[in-house]
């Protein structure tokens, strides 16, 4: 399982819509489009930091080969959409991706 990580940050005003355009549109893309070619669901983190909103974004893939099938050779290179682009005020220049090594959410107690 391959986690492709990327950051993006937006104005504090726009947060809400930014992760709204991410859930609500971004997100079932990506599962309409890309189920078939290993997409596997994706994480969202959100960071507060004054007038600024960092998100994280952690999309899950079943290999490398995945990824490549809808990012290309150079899958390093985030794909950003262009309604995207219009929240975002810097991003991180390249993805991360990370192979998941272990996990485990424990059972609560009783």
């Amino acid at each position: 399982m391959i986690c492709r990580m990327w950051r993006g940050w937006t104005a504090s005003a726009n947060a809400d819509a930014y992760e709204g355009y991410l859930k609500d549109e971004l997100f079932p893309r990506l599962q309409a489009e890309l189920t078939n070619r290993g997409y596997r669901g994706y994480h969202l983190l959100r960071l507060e930091t004054g007038t600024e909103t960092e998100f994280v974004t952690l999309v899950w893939f079943e290999s490398l080969q995945s990824v490549q099938s809808f990012a290309g050779t150079n899958y390093e290179i985030p794909v950003i959409s262009e309604k995207a682009r219009r929240w975002l005020v810097r991003h991180a220049e390249r993805c991360e991706h990370y192979e998941l090594s272990s996990f485990h959410w424990p059972t609560p107690a009783n």
